[in-house]
This record gives structure tokens, sequence and C-alpha cells, in this order.
């Protein structure tokens, strides 16, 4: 069997496929297949290796060797796929989603069907209704649904903060604050059964939203990691600043340009604030920076630094009218040098978005944030896709089983037509998504309606 250079009907493989706005991929069950000629990245950040081949069985990538010696040990009864002119990834992870924070089941699947379809195998949801996210991650996992594995957060922030409408429409029917999914914290707050509750809700992480200060940062942080789960925080929790954040010890913190707080000296004490930073007399290259990412380096805290959110910003503001503009907008250009400084220090970026695109966008903002990171934050194309894969992986605990491409390890993989080194705009040459073992074609892909995303007939 062969590869077609450019269509996906000559990569069907070995299952059968049921195609149309809710189809679902089938598992292969009972034989193994060989993928040989792949020119193969690995997720690692090693350099690209030609005519790889890698043995799949079941749901486990079991080999990967030069493509002669596989084929030369192959199980009896494996079918060899050539798949030469492709190049072999790990499947993609954005680690900044919300899927229910209005929650709407036909709409997040609608964005889930994309995601699975151009190559994301894993998605982090960064707090919503976990009454939906719950169901949306058992037929995720279970493959019930064409969709990336999809983790979820339990959200804890100051009382003040419930204020905001969004938790009251994630939480709606219940109040806000008072819900296991997302818990008002003070200081008499009996942190280990806090985390016990946030535990139950089979979150994969707890995340720092706002409205605390550092003391409360740190009681979460020490009392989750005794109770064995991941600490996601926003790098400024207001008033809890960057460096308190990091270290406080929390696994991963996001948005890179709240770290600007920091550099400027400005600690408003709460997420809702007024506060305009003067981003033209900021050095993203501070002293300040240098010391927490010197932190993040030793204490290997990760950065989703959602780059693509403050460039996607920048263009919807420049579309205004001059007098219609927000002021203190955070710069693209700055929070890329930021990023890159952060990069430089050592410190591992993952690829979030937290944003969507509308039902005409033929990829996930994920492929705009790979692009952002090349060009804002000047990562190497290698980096780039660790940061989307490895680190990914790293972020939701699951380096040991996924984010690579290695023997042992769950069998995430995507085929491309074109070289992602050249440019990264050829990560939108998706021509075969494997999740868990489970073959999802690009054409087989039904994108979105506006239906589905907009309500709209």
């Amino acid at each position: 069997m062969k590869f077609g250079k450019m269509g996906a009907a000559a990569i069907a493989l070995s299952v059968a496929m049921t195609i149309g706005s809710t189809a679902q991929a089938q598992k292969a069950t009972g034989t193994a297949r060989a993928y040989v000629g792949v020119a193969l990245i690995d997720g690692t950040g090693a350099p690209l290796q030609e005519d790889m081949g890698v043995l799949v069985e079941s749901d486990r990538i079991t080999s990967v060797l030069p493509s002669g010696e596989l084929k030369a040990q192959l199980p009896e009864g494996a079918k060899v796929v050539d798949a030469s002119g492709h190049y072999l990834l790990p499947g993609l992870i954005d680690t900044h989603v919300h899927m229910a924070t209005v929650p709407n089941a036909e709409r997040a699947k609608a964005y889930l069907r994309r995601y699975i379809y151009s190559g994301i195998t894993g998605v982090r949801d960064m707090a919503g209704d976990m009454r939906a996210l719950a169901e949306l991650a058992r037929q995720s996992r279970l493959q019930k649904i064409p969709a990336p594995d999809l983790y979820y957060s339990a959200l804890l922030a100051g009382p003040s903060f419930f204020d905001d409408p969004r938790p009251g429409m994630a939480a709606e029917g219940e109040v806000p604050g008072d819900v296991p999914w997302m818990q008002a914290i003070t200081p008499d707050t009996d942190m280990k059964e806090t985390v016990a509750i946030a535990r139950g809700t089979w979150a994969t992480g707890i995340k720092i939203y706002a409205n605390l200060p550092a003391t409360e940062v740190r009681r979460i942080t020490a009392e989750g990691h005794r109770q064995g789960i991941k600490i996601w925080a926003h790098s400024m929790v207001f008033p809890a600043y960057p460096s308190e954040v990091v270290g406080a010890g929390v696994d991963v913190i996001s948005h890179a340009c709240r770290l600007a707080f920091e550099v400027a000296g400005v600690r408003p004490n709460e997420y809702h604030h007024k506060a305009v930073l003067d981003f033209a007399s900021l050095d993203p290259r501070s002293p300040v920076l240098a010391d927490i990412f010197e932190q993040m380096e030793i204490r290997g805290t990760i950065l989703d630094a959602t780059l693509w959110l403050y460039a996607n910003r920048e263009q919807r503001e420049r579309e205004k009218p001059e007098d219609k503009r927000s002021a203190g907008i955070c710069p693209s250009a700055f929070a890329g040098a930021m990023t890159r400084f952060a990069y430089e220090s050592g410190v591992d970026i993952s690829a979030g978005t937290d944003g969507m695109l509308g039902y005409d966008a033929e990829y996930p903002a994920l492929f705009d944030e790979l692009e952002v990171l090349a060009e804002k934050a000047e990562m190497p194309p290698l980096q780039v896709i660790r940061s989307a894969t490895y680190v990914g992986a790293r972020v939701l605990g699951l380096e040991d089983d996924r984010g690579t491409i290695e023997a042992g390890k769950r069998a995430d993989l995507i085929f491309l037509s074109k070289n992602p080194l050249e440019d990264m705009a050829n990560m939108r040459s998706v021509v075969l998504t494997v999740k868990g073992g489970t073959d999802y074609p690009r054409e087989a892909y039904a994108p979105p309606t506006k239906a589905e995303l907009e309500g709209e007939k």
C-alpha cells in the first residue's frame, strides 16, 4: 500500500470510515501497521530523519527504525504502508482552549471535530462548566466522537472574581464560587478539602485564576501537589506577581504579556482593574524577567505563552476606527520578544491559543499560534513543533505516554504532505491523523457549519 503524494484517499489505510458530519473513525484491530519511507520529526527537537519506519500495533508504537531495518523484522501479517514523500510528527496538543464557558455540546463537538482532523490529538480546557466538560472528556477519550482527548481544570479564585459573568454562565443553576469546579478561596478555606473536592471532579489540573495573594497561591500549590494534581495558573494572579506565582511552584503559567505587570512595577489588586501599561517604555528583556525565567528553568515551570491571542487582538484593534481602539493592548512583538527571552533562558514554551476561529476557517487557531511562535518569538521550527507535542504532553503530565514518536508510546501521529521545517505554514498540509491507533483521514473531514458554531441556519 502506498500513500498518494497529495490525496488522502490513498492513505485511508486499513480502517473503514463512515463519512459525514457525525462520522467516527473506526479503530484498526488485530493488524500491525508499518509506515515506511517517512521523513520523521519525532517531537524531541532532534533533527529530521529521512526514510524512517514506524510500527504501530493496536494503540501503541512498538518500533521506530530506518525503513529497511523495520521491514526486515516485521511481525507476521503486518501491513506495510509506503508513506514516501510524507512527514510524520507526533499528534499536536493545544494547551489552552475553552469548550464550555457557555455549554453548547453541538458547538463544542464541531470545534473538536475540526481539531482531530487537523492533527490535534489532545487539548487542555482551562475552565468551564465541568458538567459538560466531563461528558465531552469521556466521549473523546473513549473515541465515541471524533475529537482529541480532552483534559480539563477546576478553577480556584478569590471571592470577588465570581462577580465576573463568565463563572456565572459556567455554573448556571448553581452559585459560582460554590461548586466543585469553581471554588472561592479565602484565608479561612480548608485547602485540603478544597483540593480534594476539585480532584473529585476528575480534573487533570487546578487553575489558579485571579484575585488571590501570594500566600493563597502557595497554599493551593502545596496542597495540590501533596494530593498529586497539576497546578496551572495565570502568570499574574492579581495581586500575586509572576515571580510569586512561579515561586509558589506552579507547573504552568499562562499568558506571556501579564509578566509585564512585574516589569512595570504595577500591582493591581484584582483581575478587573483599570491599570494601563505603557509597553513602549518596557524592556522585554528586563532583569526582572531574567530572574523569573531563571526560576522557571530551575523549577521546570512551563510558559503557556498564547502569542496568537495578542496577535489576533492587535489585528482586531487595527481594523477599528482610531478613536474606537482600546488603550494598553499588548503588542504581539513585545509578547514575542518576552517569549523569545524565556525560550533562550531554557524555559519550555507550550502552544496554547485561548481562542477559536469561525466556521469558515480551514484549520484551528493552533496553526496560527505555531506560525506566531516562529515569527514573533523567533523559535526554530523543530522547537515550535516540540512545543506543540512533547511540551504539551508535559503540561498534562503525559510525557511518558505521548508527545514524541518513540517505541512504547501511544500511537498519536500526523502525516503531512509538505515539510514544516521549510515553512510553518506547511503544517496546514495534514493528510492523516492517528489517535491511539484510530485513523482520521483529512478527506473524511466535515467542516463545522455556521449553524453548529453560531446557531444560524
